[in-house]
């Protein structure tokens, strides 16, 4: 359980820390307003311009990935499949959370969100895309030493 903790700690941290950078280049800004609109989802709007309101906005960023990791990482635990095909597991686990992001939990929080637009859509796909490929890397990198690794099978040369 440990082992398991300790990577959805780290692939959260990592992911949720890439992912405000992937967040600043869609939307041209510094990461600022990004913070100070993950911080509204839980204080709604307006919010003041304080150093408070940003740290809130990236421990919030922060307990999200790390809870969102915890269960790519968890349900790794139980279906070693997920590991072997790190890759695509990771994609399709970043479209599941890009739909449970988009329209589950921001539109509940107290965030204003604006209206999803196709190239909205898009980039911030490929943002959740690469959410779910750090964390499903991460989780295979970060396995314990008990849990069986994937060996390749050696070439043969026989024809």
């Amino acid at each position: 359980m440990a082992s398991v903790l300790k990577s959805a700690v780290v692939a959260g941290l990592v992911a949720g820390t890439i992912d405000i950078g992937c967040a600043c280049t869609i939307n041209h800004v510094g990461p600022v307003p990004i913070l100070r609109f993950i911080a509204s989802g839980l204080l709604g709007a307006p919010l003041p311009h304080e150093p408070w309101v940003y740290c809130l906005g990236m421990v919030l960023q922060w307990l999200m990935s790390i809870i969102i990791a915890a269960i790519f990482v968890y349900a790794a635990t139980r279906i070693p499949a997920l590991l072997r095909n790190w890759v695509a597991s990771g994609i399709a686990y970043g479209v599941v959370v890009y739909f449970v992001m988009t329209f589950g939990v921001v539109p509940l929080s107290r965030a204003r969100s604006g209206h999803v637009t196709v190239q909205s859509f898009v980039l911030n796909m490929l943002a959740m895309l690469l959410f779910g490929l750090i964390v499903a890397y991460l989780a295979l990198r970060l396995r314990s030493p008990s849990e069986p690794r994937r060996r390749t099978a050696p070439r043969s040369n026989a024809a």
